[in-house]
């Protein structure tokens, strides 16, 4: 069965989401993350994606304290990203209480590095993550464009270690209007053996079922909860 994973996006401490990666274009949604997440692990979830949009802005991780929070109150699997470029701040966030570190903009400019860390850690700690825009990957909290093309990158990443990644098309994210489902299917079909988690543009329920039907492992669902789309007591058919 597909996992669902909520997500909390953090700015300034609270929950907070963009539209097409946007960051003038914010929705505050709640003041304290960590009552959402209790929240989540109270309908059933087991897994939390957490991204620190300061720290992708900014390039240094900025909302430990809140990660800190959430895993000392919650018993959730924290996967967490946002700025995080070197050994300290990777430990950091670890030591912090992430079970698993997702990695964007350093897997894509310093993948000496990346590596590494798999080989340190684990596949199964290292969460890659691919923002896509037409086609091509954008860092540094979607800010910065590249010529690196999705289905390459997504493969020579596979052959190299990597386990598992979520894929966000911006062009779809926050915008509840359908995941990018042509896009994951494609995905899958050029690299298999991926296990890959949706993200972005999920609004009902249909669309997870199509995610779970194409194969993708894993859906990230966060505007469509906070704006009532989708509710907790909904999703719970997928929490068990």
């Amino acid at each position: 069965m597909i996992e669902i994973i909520p997500a909390i996006d953090l700015m300034d401490g609270k929950c907070v989401r963009l539209t097409h990666g946007d960051f003038a274009r914010r929705s505050d949604y709640a003041d304290d993350p960590v009552e959402v997440a209790r929240r989540f692990e109270d309908a059933g979830f087991k897994r939390l994606h957490i991204v620190d949009l300061d720290g992708a802005k900014t390039g240094i991780p900025a909302n430990l304290g809140v990660l800190a929070n959430i895993a000392n109150t919650t018993g959730l699997r924290i996967d967490y990203g946002g700025g995080i470029k070197t050994d300290e701040d990777i430990n950091r966030v670890f030591e912090t209480g992430a079970e698993i570190v997702n990695l964007g903009s350093t897997a894509v400019k310093k993948p000496a590095k990346f590596f590494e860390w798999i080989e340190l850690y684990g596949s199964k700690s290292i969460l890659l993550g691919a923002d896509v825009r037409d086609g091509k990957l954008a860092i540094n909290g979607w800010q910065t464009e590249t010529d690196f093309e999705i289905l390459p990158f997504l493969s020579e990443y596979c052959s190299r270690g990597v386990e598992q990644a979520f894929v966000t098309d911006i062009s779809k994210d926050g915008t509840l209007q359908g995941p990018a489902t042509e896009l994951y299917s494609e995905i899958l079909t050029t690299v298999p053996a991926l296990k890959l988690i949706a993200s972005g543009g999920v609004t009902s329920l249909d669309d997870i079922d199509k995610l779970e039907k194409i194969g993708c492992s894993g859906v990230i669902i966060g505007k469509a909860i906070y704006e009532g789309r989708i509710t907790l007591d909904e999703l719970k058919r997928y929490s068990c």
